[in-house]
This record gives structure tokens, C-alpha cells and sequence, in this order.
């Protein structure tokens, strides 16, 4: 992990928390339970070259793929 991708992932958590009405600690839970961190690191090369909406976009499909009900 490099030095930019934590402060990326961060930035994402606390968007996803935003839009969803989430603690940071909620929203990380969630996205830890459904593999949404898993998604953000492994497609960070791509995931941080669009807008933070459009990946929390993202993160929703990949946490719904995964059993997650926030829509």
C-alpha cells in the first residue's frame, strides 16, 4: 500500500458514511463487513482516478454483490 492510497481510502469511508448517514465507524464496519475495503484496495489504481461519488457508487454494487442492503 502506498502513501496515497490511505488517505484515499479514508476520504471514501467517510463519504460512504455521508451519503448513508454512518459514523466513520459505522460506515468503516460496513464496508469491512462487505468487502468494499477489499474492492478500494484492490481497484485503487482505477477507483481513484474518478470522483469520490462515483466510487461510493461503486462501493454500493460491490457491497449489495456481497449481501449489503444500503442502496
Amino acid at each position: 500500500m502506498n502513501k496515497y492510497e490511505i488517505p484515499f481510502i479514508n476520504a471514501c469511508i467517510r463519504a460512504f458514511g455521508q451519503r448513508f448517514s454512518l459514523s466513520r465507524e459505522k460506515a468503516y464496519e460496513y464496508l469491512h463487513r462487505y468487502a468494499g475495503l477489499s474492492f478500494l484496495i484492490e481497484f485503487y489504481d482505477v477507483e481513484h482516478l474518478q470522483s469520490i461519488d462515483e466510487t461510493v457508487d461503486d462501493l454500493v454494487v460491490m457491497c449489495s454483490k456481497n449481501g449489503g442492503l444500503l442502496a
